[in-house]
Order: C-alpha cells, then sequence, then structure tokens
C-alpha cells in the first residue's frame, strides 16, 4: 500500500499528460467499464422493442423508452448507495473495485439469461453496480487534486476522454456482433470489456492514495443493526410494490423520479444539518442552482439512449455507400468528438487558468446550448421515414458535445471542490442525483415522442432548456459568491 497521504506527497516526477501519474489508473478503469456500458446501452433498447422474428423481445417501443429512463436514472440514483457505503464502510477503492465485479455479473446475465429475464436480472445488477463504481471514481480523480489547483478542471476533462474512448469503442463492436450474429453476442462482449477493466484495476489499485483506501467517516458499529434492517425494509417495500401492481413497468419511470426527488431533497437536509461551518454551508446552498441546471441539462442529453435511437432507426437515413449503419453506432458519435475536443477543453482551460470561465458560467452556457441542439431538429423534422441524413444528426450531436463539455465534467469536479471534507463521495453523489433525476425524466418525456409528429416535442424541450440556462447566468455572479472563494 502506498505510504502517501495527499497530493503534494505524491509527485514522482512522472505525469500523465501533464496531470498527477495515478489519473491514469482511474483513466483506464472507466475506459473499460464505459466500453461495456455503453457497448450494452447501445442495443438493449432495440433489443427490447424489436419483434421477435427480428431477435427482439417484442416489447412495446413506449415501455421500453420507460424502462431505459428507469434504469438510467436507478444507476445514478444507485450512486447514493455506493457512496454511503465508500463514506462509511469500505472506502472508496473498495467500493469500486466490489462494484465493478457486480457490473460484469450484469452483463453476464444479458449474455446468457434469455428474454426479460435476462434484461430484468442484467439491467438491476448493471444499475447497482454502475452506482458504486461512478461516485467513487469520481473522487478518485478528485482526490489526486488540491481544491486550488488549476489543473483541476483539465484533469477532470482528459479523465473524461477515457470515459469516452471506452464509450465510442464499445456501440461499434456490439453493434457489428448484434448485426452479424445477434443480441446476446454483443451483450458478451460488454462482459469480456468489464472484465478486462477489473482485472486492470485489480493491478494498478494499490497505487492510488491512502485516503480513498480508508473509510473516511466511519459507521459505528453498534448502528451496524438498523442499517441492516432498513436494508430488509426497503426490499420488501419493493416487492409488496411489485405484487401489489403498485410498481409495474409503466409506472416504473414516475416511480424513479419522485423517488429520486425525495433522496435529493433529504440528502440537502442531512447534509446541512451536519455541524458544517458557515463557509461550508454556504457552499452547499450554492451547489442547489447548479443541480438543477444540471437535471435539466441530462433530460435532454440522456435521449440518445431513447428518442435519438428510435430517431436513428426510423428516422435517418443510414445508408453509407451501400452499406447500412448499425442502429448503435450513432452511439458512438457523441464519444468520438468528446474524444476529439475534451484534449482541447483541457487546454483552453488551462491556458486561462483564473480567467476562465467560472463554474457557474459554464452551467449556464451548457444548460441554454442542449436547449439549442433540440431545436436543431426542427429543419429535419419533414424529411419522412429514414429520410434525414446522417451528417444532419452528426452536427447535432456535435451541439450536444459542446454543452457536455462545458457542464459534465465541470459538474463533477465542483462537486469535489464544493464538499464539506466528511461528505466528499457523498457530495459527488448529489451531482449524480441531478444526472439521475434528469435520466429518469428522459424515460417520463420520451413517452410523448412521436415520430410522426415531433415538432412539437422538439420546440417545448428545446425552449425550456434555453430558459433554464439564461436564468443561470442572470444568477451565476450571486451563486458564485455563495462558493465563497470558490470558481
Amino acid at each position: 500500500m502506498s505510504s502517501t497521504t495527499g497530493p503534494e506527497k505524491r509527485a514522482t516526477g512522472r505525469t500523465f499528460f501533464g496531470q498527477p501519474f495515478e489519473l491514469s489508473t482511474p483513466f483506464a478503469v472507466e475506459l473499460w467499464e464505459r466500453f461495456s456500458f455503453y457497448g450494452m446501452q447501445g442495443i438493449v433498447l432495440i433489443y427490447m422493442y424489436y419483434s421477435l422474428t427480428r431477435g427482439g423481445l417484442g416489447i412495446d417501443e413506449g415501455v421500453a423508452t420507460g424502462i431505459m429512463g428507469a434504469y438510467g436514472g436507478s444507476v445514478y440514483l444507485f450512486t447514493i448507495l455506493g457512496a454511503w457505503t465508500a463514506d462509511r464502510l469500505i472506502g472508496a477503492d473498495r467500493t469500486l473495485f466490489g462494484s465493478a465485479i457486480v457490473v460484469m455479473l450484469g452483463h453476464i446475465a444479458l449474455a446468457l439469461i434469455p428474454g426479460v429475464a435476462g434484461v430484468g436480472v442484467g439491467l438491476v445488477l448493471i444499475a447497482l453496480g454502475s452506482g458504486g463504481l461512478k461516485a467513487t471514481a469520481t473522487t478518485i480523480v478528485g482526490s489526486l487534486y488540491e481544491r486550488d489547483d488549476p489543473r483541476r478542471d483539465a484533469g477532470f476533462s482528459l479523465y473524461y476522454l477515457g470515459v469516452n474512448l471506452g464509450a465510442f469503442a464499445g456501440p461499434i463492436l456490439t453493434g457489428l456482433l448484434q448485426s452479424r450474429l445477434g443480441f446476446h453476442f454483443g451483450f458478451g462482449l460488454a462482459a469480456v470489456g468489464m472484465a478486462a477493466g477489473l482485472v486492470q484495476y485489480a493491478i494498478r489499485r494499490r497505487n492510488l492514495p491512502d485516503a480513498v483506501q480508508h473509510v473516511a467517516n466511519p459507521l459505528p458499529r453498534r448502528r451496524y443493526p438498523l442499517v441492516a434492517v432498513l436494508a430488509v425494509v426497503a426490499l420488501v417495500v419493493v416487492v409488496v410494490a411489485v405484487l401489489t401492481g403498485l410498481l409495474t413497468v409503466t409506472t416504473l419511470p414516475l416511480v424513479v423520479v419522485v423517488v429520486v426527488v425525495v433522496a435529493t431533497v433529504a440528502y440537502f437536509v442531512v447534509i446541512l444539518g451536519s455541524g458544517l461551518t458557515a463557509d461550508e454551508r454556504s457552499r452547499v446552498f450554492a451547489f442547489i442552482p447548479l443541480f438543477v441546471g444540471s437535471a435539466v441539462f441530462w433530460s435532454l442529453y440522456q435521449q440518445q439512449f431513447t428518442v435519438v435511437t428510435i430517431y436513428a432507426d426510423q428516422r435517418l437515413d443510414r445508408d453509407l455507400f451501400g452499406f447500412e449503419m448499425p442502429v448503435s453506432w450513432v452511439q458512438s458519435i457523441n464519444p468520438i468528438m468528446i474524444i476529439v475536443l475534451s484534449g482541447v477543453f483541457a487546454a483552453v482551460w488551462t491556458r486561462l487558468g483564473d480567467r476562465q470561465p467560472s463554474t457557474p458560467t459554464k452551467f449556464a452556457l451548457g444548460t441554454g446550448i442542449m436547449g439549442v441542439a433540440f431545436l436543431l431538429f426542427l429543419p429535419f423534422t419533414g424529411t419522412g421515414e429514414n429520410g434525414t441524413p446522417v451528417i444532419a444528426l452528426v452536427g447535432i450531436l456535435f451541439v450536444f458535445t459542446i454543452a457536455e463539455l462545458l457542464l459534465s465534467p465541470t459538474g463533477q469536479s465542483v462537486a469535489t471542490k464544493l464538499a464539506p471534507p466528511k461528505f466528499q463521495t457523498q457530495m459527488v453523489a448529489l451531482f449524480f442525483l441531478s444526472v439521475s433525476l434528469g435520466t429518469a425524466m428522459t424515460g417520463v418525456l420520451s413517452a410523448f415522442y412521436d415520430p410522426r409528429a415531433e415538432a412539437p416535442y422538439f420546440t417545448v424541450l428545446g425552449l425550456v432548456a434555453v430558459v433554464v440556462g439564461v436564468v443561470l447566468l442572470v444568477l451565476a455572479k450571486p451563486v458564485l459568491r455563495l462558493m465563497r472563494g470558490i470558481r
């Protein structure tokens, strides 16, 4: 185990593209985890709604998009459980390692268990494991920097590059296997990718800082029985809700939205009521408008896996010089743009240093530009079935990417900067709760999408996001004051 204890004591002369060398560990593990995650996600929606003759399950299209939204929201909702486990029970390092194993088992279930049962078991395991992995990986990246290190946002952008290298390759390869051999071969490749990430992390984890290998705020052992009882009660509630018909595939998206809202309010109350200093409390309050902007952003952005997937299947001309591009390949357009542009953004933020836009300004721009991206669908609403050229969707997803690079890595970074010391991982979980809320909302919103009458859908959602972005821009300076010296 490493004997180092802080960022200032870990300088070894080696760097990873100008960043701390230890950044290479979460960079690589997230590359493989995203390969499996997005590789699976690129084909699972069409697997659900394709007919039996096409190798699918024949589930209603609206129900399938609702399941995807609820699943995506649950991934980020489970960051609460993962963050709490890391901060109170076993530390970030062990939580990440165990979560990666659960994710791998989920992909194996999708590959080997046929029918709806495979989808149910697989998505639940992947959601549960991904929640634990996401919060802890972000915490590990944040632990490599001092709060005022000007390389911090650039480091998160570089980490984001690793995420998107995997996100680019996953849908390409799983889509090829799905179109040539069948869905289960695509899911199997996702399982292999997650196994590769797990092996890599097992080899490199000993070099991580001590802070992520220890429990930040250990739970007293006398409270272990209470936690066990609460876990059993939660499981019983879910089982009863399913058996009584309160929780079904049609109500699931809305249920997840309600649960996330309740969890968010409760989390803010718990953190603010935990004996924080005046500066710490002010910074948590500053996070609230950023949370709202983030939720609005993700409610549009995550429709890449619902509405945009259906759009690619039914509205996009996928003919490439006589070759029909698999539907899942559309999911690789955004990641390749991230790969190209994340380095540019990292270099710009590094060069600007303290002169770069503040975090609230980046959030405002990211949310507003995401709304503009939805409005850009409007010129192509009359092109008919499979009539939209690929280049048009590429241009729209380019705007998605600009918005994402302004908000997503910045959001993960600011969560670690604004976090009170004893809530480091759990503050990251709060940011992911905004992603959870937005993603769950995609399951609710996507039910209103109709490929035959899509103009009102894109218009309303686009304008709402633009308005929210403008409001955040007006509030940028007051929010910055609440951040007490943090930009």
